[in-house]
């Protein structure tokens, strides 16, 4: 082989340009012979022949690429050395059915639908990744369990399940004895402290909490259900329309039922609102309509069953007052000459009183139920502090020398003829029975409508 020896080759002329080999050349450099670039070295493929280093010459830094370049791995080639630092790649398609995960990736679990399975990797490396997020803040409705695929979860040969909301999870493989050990679990959500927010009905605020009352048909509108880190469920007081009172010394009426829910969850959307309407009195002997209330609800969360409506002259010692939710009427009043005066009607916390043989007052209606989340302008005061709802009506009297009183929550008077005076009716909003008429007065009063009322917490 020939040899040349020069101490510089330089480019000719108005040339900037020096040619080493022809195409298809091979131009080598003896090894252990350093070669240095002042400039750029520029290839489209740079290449270590024998499997070597790139090293560094000078200082300890290689910089691969310049700002804005993008480095890539050919098709087939991998990487060692670089390792990961708890990272994954995150599949921004949220999962809503169960499905085997792969190491590297981070997941949006939606668990609207129903709960899901989350397989991990089957015979995992040390350094394996996953992770998990709670998509839409179901979890602890739906819960997400993970299926460890023969190994180890924490040590444990369980599959574990996830039931909080907007809880987030990093698991990295160790080794077969540990298996897969969490390095991260949250479980409050980025956004923060988020509350219910919500319109419709009657709203009142008091400190940190917003009421919503009805006394009428509505809807519930919710537009943001919270989370756990600030507030997302709801109280509520449903309460169904009072049955009307007997008429002719007939029983009072029954209270609606009174339906208190504490800690309900809600979605984004509307609810509606149905608010019965108290049950009619009787003003005659013979077919009249029912006297029973009409049911309360608050979408498909809570529902009120009716007030009963109140007895006409039934026979001696025979139940005189309606039924109430859950407590039953008084008897009528016995006497060997005759029916007595009406039993007072069922309250939505205690029976009704028996009617007084004759002559004699009605019995006194059964008292209802104190609810304390309930505005002060809505509902009756009873025997304590609170507002009152479902309050039986007073049975009406024969020969009776005074008022038969409803029950503390709405319930009315029964009526007298000593001297006469008609029932009352039922308290409007307050689900109360309405009074039994009277002998002489026989005419009974209509049942107070229902009322439903939710509560929640709207900020800290």
């Amino acid at each position: 082989m020939s040899e040349v020896k020069v101490n510089k080759i330089s480019p000719r002329t108005n040339c900037g340009t020096v040619t080493v080999g022809d195409s298809g050349d091979s131009v080598s450099v003896t090894a252990g012979v350093p070669v240095t670039v002042n400039g750029d070295l520029k290839s489209n493929a740079l290449k270590a022949t024998d499997g070597g280093s790139i090293i560094s010459q000078c200082g300890t830094s290689i910089t691969l690429g310049a700002s804005g370049d993008t480095i890539n791995l050919a098709a087939g080639a991998t990487q060692s050395g670089f390792g990961r630092t708890g990272t994954v790649d995150w599949d921004t398609t949220a999962k809503t059915a169960s499905f085997t995960a792969v190491s590297g990736n981070g997941y949006f679990v939606n668990t609207t639908s129903g709960a899901v399975t989350v397989t991990l990797p089957a015979s995992p490396s040390a350094g394996d990744i996953v992770a998990l997020q709670d998509y839409a803040g179901t979890w602890g409705t739906n819960n997400v369990t993970i299926g460890r695929n023969g190994s180890n979860i924490g040590g444990t040969a369980v599959d574990p399940t996830l039931s909080t909301s907007d809880q987030s999870i990093t698991l990295v493989y160790v080794d077969s004895t540990r298996g897969w050990q969490t390095v991260n679990d949250s479980t409050q959500s980025v956004a923060g402290a988020q509350y219910v927010t919500a319109t419709g009905g009657t709203v009142l605020t008091c400190g940190d909490f917003k009421t919503h009352v009805f006394t009428g048909p509505g809807t519930f509108t919710v537009s943001c259900a919270g989370n756990a880190a600030g507030s997302n469920t709801v109280c509520s007081t449903v309460v169904a329309g009072g049955g009307g009172g007997g008429f002719n010394t007939g029983g009072g009426g029954g209270a609606g039922q009174v339906t208190p829910t504490s800690g309900s969850s809600v979605a984004v959307q509307s609810y509606t609102i149905t608010v019965g309407a108290g049950g009619p009195g009787q003003s005659s002997v013979g077919p009249t309509p029912s006297r029973d209330g009409s049911v309360s609800s608050f979408g498909s969360i809570v529902s009120a069953t009716t007030g009963k409506g109140g007895l006409f002259e039934p026979s001696n010692n025979a139940p005189g007052g309606a039924s109430g939710q859950p407590f039953a009427g008084g008897v009528r009043g016995n006497a060997p000459s005759g029916p007595g005066s009406g039993g007072g009607g069922g309250g939505a916390g205690a029976a009704g009183t028996p009617g007084n043989p004759f002559p004699g007052n009605g019995g006194a209606g059964g008292i209802g139920l104190v609810q304390p989340l309930a505005p002060p302008s809505y509902g009756t005061t009873g025997p304590t502090p609170g507002r009152w709802f479902g309050g039986g009506g007073g049975g009406g009297g024969y020969n009776a020398p005074a008022l038969s009183s409803g029950g503390a929550g709405g319930g009315g008077s029964g009526g007298t003829t000593g001297p006469a005076n008609d029932a009352t009716a039922g308290t409007v909003n307050t689900g109360g029975g309405g009074g039994g008429g009277a002998e002489s007065n026989g005419v009974s009063k209509a049942g107070g409508s229902g009322i439903v009322i939710i509560r929640y917490k709207f900020q800290n």
